[in-house]
């Protein structure tokens, strides 16, 4: 399986030439801007053409990749405070290698309830944020799958860091479901395999019902028995019957347990396989002075688990279907 860390610092230059190439202004045509990311996905540097390559098809035992040493703005602006960008925002850096590097996945999606159905999100702390949000600071963001209970679930998060937090200690914890299942019986394993346990969704998910309960169906286990594929969301699954608790929380335990801890710093990409692992976002202490943590966000879909029917282009933005 693939390295959990790629270093790029001396392909900077080449990675530099090939964001020059991109259109400056994304949001002007955003199809236009990840075709032409696509083109010249096929010209990026042998190690991370790669290491991106071998992600895709096997991913890796920590479930998620990260290329670390890539160039940053010298001349980053402010840290937003609101959504979505500007459509006239001239390209960052850090957006260009979300371009380059997804492109070379897959195809960029939008969900259309999410962020005002936008494909690019700046991740940023807000106060008085739902607890549930990205955008929450100081408290924990609990382990979620990232959208399990869709039916259009993306494969791939990707995250990409133009400006850490103040005191860098903010983590994204990673739980990869191929290291808890060695922590798990046979029996648990059985039970949650293929096993529909009731789901609550998002608040932007939610048609403004206040709370529908839960309208999705979300199996923890799926896919080749050997191998799963994970489903979890801990403030989200919402099991009834007592057996079923019972393995969704020897689950949790599980995946507690080969949690791991990444910090984001500046010229760093995170790509988190989403069909495989569980994340969250310890807490940290905005400042409110321009400064504070700036992540920029991607979901990238692929042709996995049916993920794609045919037709589709980067860019696109689809409308929510509860699993069932």
């Amino acid at each position: 399986m693939p390295s959990t860390v790629i270093d790029c610092t001396t392909h900077r230059d080449q990675l530099l030439s090939l964001a020059a190439g991109l259109p400056q202004v994304p949001r002007a045509d955003l199809y236009e801007f990840l075709d032409r990311a696509g083109r010249l996905a096929q010209k990026l540097p042998a190690e991370v053409a790669d290491a991106l390559d071998a992600f895709d098809a096997a991913g890796s035992e920590d479930g998620y990749l990260v290329l670390r040493g890539l160039p940053v703005d010298d001349d980053l602006p402010p840290t937003p405070t609101s959504t979505p960008a500007p459509e006239d925002r001239r390209l960052l850096l850090m957006e260009a290698m979300l371009a380059l590097f997804g492109r070379r996945l897959g195809l960029h999606t939008g969900y259309r309830e999410l962020r005002s159905g936008t494909v690019y999100h700046d991740v940023y702390p807000s106060p008085g944020a739902h607890y549930l949000s990205s955008e929450t600071s100081e408290t924990l963001l609990e382990f979620h799958t990232e959208m399990a209970y869709h039916v259009l679930q993306p494969n791939y998060v990707m995250l990409a860091c133009s400006r850490a937090d103040h005191e860098r200690r903010a983590e994204t914890l990673v739980g990869s479901v191929r290291k808890a299942l060695r922590l798990l019986d046979e029996e648990t394993r059985r039970h949650l395999f293929d096993r529909k346990i009731p789901c609550c969704v998002d608040v932007a998910f939610r048609g403004g019902v206040e709370d529908p309960g839960a309208i999705a169906d979300v199996k923890p286990l799926y896919g080749d028995a050997s191998d799963p594929y994970l489903g979890y969301d801990r403030e989200l699954l919402a099991p009834e019957d007592p057996a079923d608790k019972e393995a969704v929380a020897a689950l949790s335990k599980a995946l507690d347990d080969v949690t791991v801890g990444v910090r984001l710093t500046p010229g760093d990409v995170l790509i988190i396989d989403n069909f495989r692992t569980t994340h969250a976002r310890t807490p940290f202490t905005p400042r409110w002075d321009g400064e504070d943590r700036w992540l920029h966000r991607v979901y990238i879909r692929t042709d996995r688990n049916g993920q794609l029917s045919g037709g589709e282009r980067a860019g696109d933005v689809v409308s929510f279907a509860p699993r069932r």
